[in-house]
């Protein structure tokens, strides 16, 4: 039997899409930790000895923690999207591969901020990994907008301006935390707490 070619423009039921990206986020979360299994002690005597080891893994789990949240809160926003997100479209499909490339990257990245850390790269890598996954996450979402219709037909005007507010919220801030990296290091990732403060002066300006 010869296999029908689809539509060019067809569009599909988002299951599978779901499922593919929920596991690339649980796998990426999960290598997360070899790092702190890689770690070598040395030789280790006593008590002292293991406890002066384990805080001079510091960093190890800081870069570990932070990483982790910001994988959590990103696979919170597909979660939220996909909550409206009703058909898709090979656009969506392969923005949502982009985005999940940099999503596996994460890992590598957050071991590249600890080890070298004193190199501009080292500090940048992280940043800009995750900066590039909530932009291709913020461009996924302007698709589907554009194609309301089609892709979010649940979903009012109102709605999907205030979804593409947080998204954008989180894209300024991410460009902002790339910015500041070289600087401050993973320190920078505390300026994602300001989401809420930009979030609102989006609202203002919109309105």
């Amino acid at each position: 039997m010869i296999r029908q070619r689809r539509h060019p423009h067809a569009t599909q039921d988002t299951r599978r899409l779901e499922a593919f990206t929920d596991g690339v986020f649980a796998i990426a979360a999960t290598l997360l930790v070899l790092d702190l299994t890689t770690y070598a002690f040395g030789d280790i005597t006593s008590d002292a000895q293991m406890w002066a080891a384990l805080g001079g893994m510091w960093e190890l789990f800081l870069n570990f923690a932070l990483s982790f949240v910001l994988l959590c809160l990103l696979w919170m926003t597909h979660v939220q999207q996909f909550e409206h997100v009703a058909r898709i479209d090979s656009t969506l499909i392969w923005l949502n591969n982009a985005r999940l490339l940099f999503i596996v990257l994460v890992p590598f990245a957050t071991s590249m901020t600890t080890e070298y850390s004193e190199f501009l790269a080292g500090r940048l890598f992280m940043p800009v990994t995750f900066f590039m996954a909530i932009l291709f996450s913020w461009m996924q979402w302007q698709w589907a907008v554009r194609g309301r219709e089609v892709f979010l037909p649940d979903l009012d005007d109102a709605d999907a301006r205030a979804y593409g507010r947080g998204a954008l919220s989180a894209l300024l801030i991410a460009a902002a935390v790339v910015a500041s990296a070289p600087f401050v290091g993973s320190a920078a990732f505390l300026l994602f707490l300001l989401g809420g403060v930009v979030d609102r002066i989006l609202r203002g300006r919109g309105d």
